[in-house]
């Protein structure tokens, strides 16, 4: 193990390993996407993690899987293990649409390339790796396998697909966000401890034949029980989801076939100081040199932003945000957003404008409970739904502090909010939340919107929206109101944009008929409709596969029929 002072660009090929005059690799990542040596990107976090405590890694992104599987051979195997993960997105996900078709590009390819990675990339990778290596460890990480840790509906195939873990045949699985389990494992790993002593990491999950030992495990229907049941497999849903939203969820075991997947707790939320330490990293924020200027789409939509935290509390039923990055708000101090403000200032290109200064939930920045203790017992999934939990601080006092601080930055000219907001954190139907919720929404349309706000709606019938677990469309007519008084004082004309799903389970084409028909739409930029995708582990997919809302085990309508989804949409763009 190399000093922990040692920073490099990550070698991607044998010239790149010779020159750094290296006899030996700790670890070698797999990855489907183009590597970028950014945090938005989880390899580079994890690699340049690892190599803060000294490990030597390397990165093999976009693997040809199709050839004689040179590029899976080419750097040999690792002291310790490889890592798989299929980039920054389910691989299903970036190859598939709605209806299940095959799209014409890859935003995490050079040029946008689309076929540069395998359908299910994570299990491809790994049966590879098993193959050539079968006596290397292989851990998987990132979206699709967090995402399918336990038995879950996969919609591309139509069917209930057991733990990745069976699938893929790999040795651990770390799901979330994954600096201090992976950090824990790799030094395990290198000290050569007891399997069962690895077994008791946080944040992992494995598979192994007998029976189960963990002590007050959470024992879920078998995967067999859910094939013949999906009532049994809805059941098991809820339970998995009020968990992952728990603070000190249990231990999780599912059984299947002659033995059981077990997923162990996560780390406690990451404090202020580790937040920090995530970040404090060389990343160089480029894409790695092999690329030579070739364009890497998704790089272009964050190469000039800032992530300011982790985690997401508003529970929709349709988002994978929580179950992969936790219920709680996990954020980084004002000083290491300033600082990275201020280095923005070195990139190529940079010409003072943030692009995004956010995170899913951009104005849950510093957020949490008024008291920890309620907060430490809470089984809610949702701090905003059905009703605003009464424990939770919505001062906006924080989030404009740091607004303040990253604009007084030298070099920094505007600092845009990208990503989503949520309204009922500063809105009620009646008026304001508290005395910074009108500042901040004045400061968020005069400041820090580049031309149009995107919000989230996501339908106008309560009946559709108490199924994605979203409150009424009457907090958006609030906005709207307080919006347009805003820009009309001003003197701007900054757009309001509203997001739509169609075919959500409980939606029928009446209630998007309903939706095209209402009248505070009217006047807006109206192109943002989504047909609903269900995505491995959250509510609605459970809806859609089982018909049943796993809440309370009520039946849901849901439209399965392509051409009658296909029409759900088009009454979006109806005048």
């Amino acid at each position: 193990m190399e000093s922990p002072a040692a920073a490099y660009m990550f070698p991607t090929s044998v010239k790149e390993v010779e020159a750094l005059g290296w006899d030996y690799i700790d670890i070698i990542f797999f990855t489907g996407d183009a590597f970028v040596d950014h945090p938005s990107f989880g390899t580079a976090c994890i690699a340049r993690y690892l190599q803060k405590f000294g490990y030597r890694v390397a990165v093999i992104p976009q693997p040809n899987w199709r050839d004689d599987l040179r590029d899976f051979k080419k750097l040999g195997a690792p002291r310790l293990y490889f890592a798989v993960n299929s980039g920054a997105m389910d691989s299903m996900v970036n190859h598939y649409t709605a209806s299940r078709r095959l799209r014409h590009d890859d935003a995490y390819t050079p040029e946008g390339r689309a076929g540069q990675r395998p359908d299910r990339a994570v299990t491809v990778y790994c049966r590879i790796l098993k193959k050539l290596y079968p006596d290397i460890p292989v851990v998987i990480g990132g979206i699709e396998a967090s995402l399918r840790r336990l038995t879950h509906y996969d919609y591309w195939e139509d069917r209930l697909m057991p733990s990745i873990l069976i699938d893929s045949r790999a040795d651990w699985l770390c799901y979330g966000m994954g600096e201090r389990p992976m950090l824990e494992l790799t030094r395990a790993i290198e000290h050569q401890r007891n399997i069962s002593d690895i077994r008791r990491i946080p944040q992992l999950a494995f598979f192994s034949h007998g029976r189960h030992r963990a002590p007050d495990a959470l024992v879920l229907n078998s995967y067999e029980e859910c094939l013949a049941s999906k009532q049994a497999f809805a059941q098991n849903f809820h339970l998995i989801e009020t968990h992952a939203n728990m603070m000190h969820p249990q231990t999780i075991v599912e059984r299947i076939k002659d033995g059981y997947v077990q997923v162990n707790p996560p780390y406690p939320p990451a404090t202020e100081a580790e937040m920090d330490s995530f970040w404090n990293l060389p990343f160089t924020k480029l894409p790695h040199p092999r690329y030579k200027g070739k364009r890497i789409p998704a790089y272009d939509m964050i190469k000039f932003s800032i992530i300011t935290h982790r985690g997401c509390f508003g529970g929709c039923n349709f988002c994978t945000i929580a179950a992969h990055q936790g219920k709680f708000i996990q954020s980084r101090s004002e000083d290491s957003i300033v600082a990275e403000a201020r280095a923005l200032n070195r990139l190529p290109g940079f010409a003072g404008n943030i692009s995004d200064l956010g995170a899913p939930t951009a104005n849950m920045y510093g957020m949490k409970g008024k008291n920890p203790v309620m907060c430490d017992i809470c089984r809610r999934k949702s701090c905003l739904y059905p009703s605003v939990c009464k424990n939770l601080d919505r001062s906006h006092a924080r989030v404009l502090d740091m607004y303040h601080r990253v604009m007084k930055t030298k070099g920094i000219r505007h600092a845009y909010i990208g990503s989503g907001i949520r309204y009922d954190l500063f809105l009620t139907e009646s008026g304001y939340v508290d005395d910074t919720s009108y500042p901040y929404l004045k400061e968020l349309v005069l400041e820090h919107t580049s031309g149009r706000l995107k919000v989230a709606p996501e339908h106008t019938e309560d009946n559709v929206l108490r199924y994605m677990a979203k409150p009424s469309f009457k907090l958006f007519e609030r906005l709207r109101k307080e919006f347009d008084k805003i820009n009309a004082q001003a003197g701007t004309h900054v757009e309001l944009v509203p997001y739509f799903i169609s075919s959500h389970p409980g939606c029928t084409a009446r209630d998007m008929s309903k939706l095209s028909r209402n009248s505070c739409l009217k006047g807006l930029y109206m192109d943002q409709v989504q047909d609903f995708t269900p995505t491995p582990m959250t509510t609605s997919s459970v809806m859609f596969y089982t018909g049943l809302d796993p809440r309370d085990m009520k039946p849901v309508f849901v439209e399965r029929d392509p051409e009658r989804k296909k029409a759900q949409k088009s009454f979006f763009f109806k005048k």
